[in-house]
């Protein structure tokens, strides 16, 4: 469905204006994870581990806290034959096979649109080609996507990392991305890669998820005129980061992240009339909401939304779960 945003509207002398961007905050991806926890310790009971943080926002690891789950860096902190549940952004195969050795009732929250870039993967791999891996080294998910075949993946960080890549003329190639990159940096990196290796195979669909494109149309709708963008969202949020600097290139004067109100700095606010919010895939939007509220104390008004795209996707939870809950007489 395509949303008619109209003309922006001109504000009129010492009028104020707050946009929200809509879509905002969870995903399909996001929330399939979080409710995967809950659920798991509804049913098993605490505690439940969690391979690293099942998304990447620090309220919603702290609460899942508060509930029993604890979180590991590595497998080797879980003991042997508990429950783990292995975070949104994917694992390699590697890391299922040391759940194995060690007797873990694994839980796969690995969102479906990341696990089908591991299908890309495998499937590259096994017909003989290189995979550009478009991403950031350190990663969860480009850790877990490149360890589906690590022998054949090189990791392209930046545009400019294309110039250092040499390849025969005859070298069978493909492209693969992280699914919560800037669209627009992807698609330049895509583009020269495309231009110094002619042969160079696309994935079947767009690797960049539903979610985070929609996110980023909406930041550039209403970051384009605003004096300042505050996008709620932790540091190690990939989409979060990206969407600051989305606004910045939309145009925005000034733009923001913040994991909640209570690090909104009011100088940011000195000759401020128009502001726009937004927040990334893995927020509660409770958090946004908190930011308006510090608003409209300080004299702006109530939020305009501002829609750019409708999203209806929902994933059901993960099979090993939805077994249990069914068993349980709680599916």
């Amino acid at each position: 469905m395509t949303i008619d945003l109209g003309t922006p509207r001109l504000l009129e002398d010492g009028e104020r204006e707050v946009l929200l961007a809509d879509p905002r905050g969870y995903c399909a991806g996001v929330d399939r994870a979080v409710v995967t926890v809950e659920e798991a310790l509804d049913l098993y009971g605490a505690p439940v581990y969690v391979r690293k943080q099942i998304v990447h926002n620090k309220h919603v690891v702290a609460n899942l806290e508060s509930r029993g789950a604890i979180f590991v860096e590595e497998l080797d902190e879980v003991p042997v034959g508990a429950t783990v549940v292995f975070s949104a952004h994917g694992v390699s195969p590697a890391v299922h096979r040391q759940a194995a050795d060690r007797e873990l009732k694994t839980i796969d929250a690995t969102c479906p649109l990341v696990t089908k870039v591991h299908r890309e993967a495998v499937r590259f791999a096994r017909e003989g080609y290189t995979i550009l891996l478009i991403g950031h080294a350190g990663h969860e998910e480009v850790e877990g996507t490149a360890g589906e075949a690590p022998e054949q993946t090189v990791l392209v960080e930046h545009p400019d990392d294309v110039d250092k890549l040499e390849f025969a003329p005859d070298a069978k190639l493909a492209w693969l991305s992280q699914t919560t990159l800037s669209v627009d940096e992807t698609m330049e990196t895509v583009r020269r890669l495309r231009a110094k290796f002619p042969q160079l195979e696309d994935p079947p669909s767009d690797d960049i998820c539903y979610a985070t494109q929609n996110r980023q149309v909406a930041v550039k709708e209403i970051g384009a005129t605003a004096d300042l963008v505050i996008v709620v969202g932790s540091a190690n949020s990939s989409n979060s980061v990206r969407l600051v600097e989305v606004a910045l290139e939309a145009g925005a004067k000034a733009s923001y992240r913040i994991d909640d109100v209570s690090e909104l700095d009011e100088r940011w606010l000195d000759g401020v009339r128009s502001v726009s919010v937004t927040s990334g895939a893995s927020v509660p939007d409770h958090l946004v909401q908190e930011v308006l509220g510090y608003l409209a104390e300080r004299g702006y008004p109530d939020a305009r939304p501002v829609q750019t795209a409708e999203e209806t996707l929902a994933f059901s939870l993960p099979k090993e779960l939805h077994r249990d809950l069914k068993a349980a007489g709680r599916a």
